[in-house]
C-alpha cells in the first residue's frame, strides 16, 4: 500500500524544467489532474498535497531541501504520519533509461543519484519503492552535472507528461497493495 509520492527535484524557478525535477514535474501534473495545490510546510521542509484515491488519502511531498538533502524532508514527513518505508514510492530522474521510460522497482542502491543516497542514509534503509522516470545520457563530453540541471527539450517534457499519464492509471493499484499488477500495467503501456 503506499501512502506517500515523493517527487525529487530541486526548489526554485531555474529548475523547474530540469531532467533533475522529473519526479517534481509528475507530482506537479497529479496535483492538477486531481485539483488540489501544494502548500508549503516548514515542519516537512517541502510542499505539501494530499490526494484522494479508491482506498483514501495519499501524501505528495516535494522537497524544498535540494537533492542532496532529501531525506531530510522525507524522514520528517515519514516520522509525523507513522509512514512506513514499504508505503513510499519516490519518483526520480534515471539515466539509464531513454527520454520517457518510466519503470518501477523495489529497493536497490541509490546508482549515484544524490537524492536517493540522502533518502536511504536518512530511512536506514533501502527497500522502498521507486518510479524511475527515464531522462537518457548526456552526449560524450558533456559533464552529467550539467546534464541534468538543464531544461528538458520542449518535445522530450510533452512526452514524458504525456507518459506520466500512464502512471496515474496505476496508482488504484499501488494504493491497494498491488506492486506486481502495476508494473505489469505500466510496463506494457
Amino acid at each position: 500500500m503506499i501512502k506517500l509520492l515523493v517527487g525529487l527535484g530541486n526548489p526554485g524557478q531555474k529548475y523547474t524544467k530540469t531532467r533533475h525535477n522529473a519526479g517534481f514535474l509528475l507530482l506537479d501534473k497529479l496535483a492538477r489532474e486531481m485539483s488540489v495545490a501544494f502548500s508549503s510546510q516548514t515542519k516537512f521542509f517541502g510542499g505539501l498535497a494530499e490526494i484522494k484515491i479508491e482506498k483514501g488519502g495519499v501524501y505528495l511531498l516535494k522537497p524544498h531541501t535540494f537533492m542532496n538533502r532529501s531525506g531530510q524532508s522525507v524522514s520528517a514527513l515519514m516520522k509525523y504520519y507513522k509512514i512506513k518505508p514499504e508505503e513510499i514510492l519516490v519518483v526520480h530522474d534515471e539515466l539509464d533509461f531513454d527520454v520517457g521510460v518510466l519503470k518501477l522497482k523495489v529497493g536497490g542502491g541509490h546508482g549515484g543519484h544524490n537524492g536517493l543516497r540522502d533518502i536511504i542514509a536518512s530511512l536506514g534503509v533501502k527497500d522502498f519503492k521507486r518510479l524511475r522516470v527515464g531522462i537518457g545520457r548526456p552526449n560524450p563530453g558533456k559533464q552529467v552535472v550539467d546534464y541534468v540541471l538543464s531544461d528538458f527539450s520542449k518535445n522530450d517534457l510533452q512526452h514524458i507528461e504525456e507518459l506520466y499519464a500512464d502512471f496515474f492509471y496505476c496508482l488504484p493499484l499501488l494504493q491497494g497493495g498491488d506492486f506486481e499488477g502495476a508494473m505489469q500495467k505500466l510496463h506494457s503501456a
